[in-house]
């Protein structure tokens, strides 16, 4: 279950219609009954218990149109326009480092899309999502 804090309209999720778990766009929020509206092709309302996160990996990365540069030391850099993400071992994103212009941040656990969404909102006030960097 994601904490409702953590819902913006445009994030990723993974909705649970009865065991039919897909991944859609959150598109509305309802703050009074605490409901979130997800298109997965077709927009459903759903309640808090029946979403879960995406977890972070290189695939959702590439998905989400990053560009990937192998680096000497073994390490993975991720680049979408100015913004970074570092990951320090291959496949390892229980700690890495994200950053925009001259503002960083050290993940210390491992997140979820909706989780770098938000990061990537903040630092940039632009809403990270699936469309190729212009």
């Amino acid at each position: 279950m994601i904490p409702f804090h953590e819902i913006k309209i445009g994030d990723y999720v993974i909705a649970d219609n009865d065991g039919d778990k897909k991944q859609g766009e959150v598109t509305n929020i309802n703050g009074d009954e605490k409901q979130i509206c997800v298109d997965t092709d077709q927009e459903f309302w759903y309640e808090l218990d029946q979403l879960s996160g995406i977890p972070l990996d290189e695939k959702q990365l590439i998905d989400l149109k990053f560009e990937k540069q192998l680096n000497a030391d073994g390490s993975i850099k991720y680049m979408k326009g100015a913004f970074r993400i570092l990951v320090h071992q291959k496949d390892n994103f229980s700690t890495f480092e994200i950053w925009y212009r001259d503002e960083r941040r050290h993940i210390t656990s491992p997140i979820f899309v909706h989780n770098l969404q938000n990061h990537y909102a903040e630092l940039t006030k632009v809403h990270l999502n699936d469309e190729a960097f212009a």
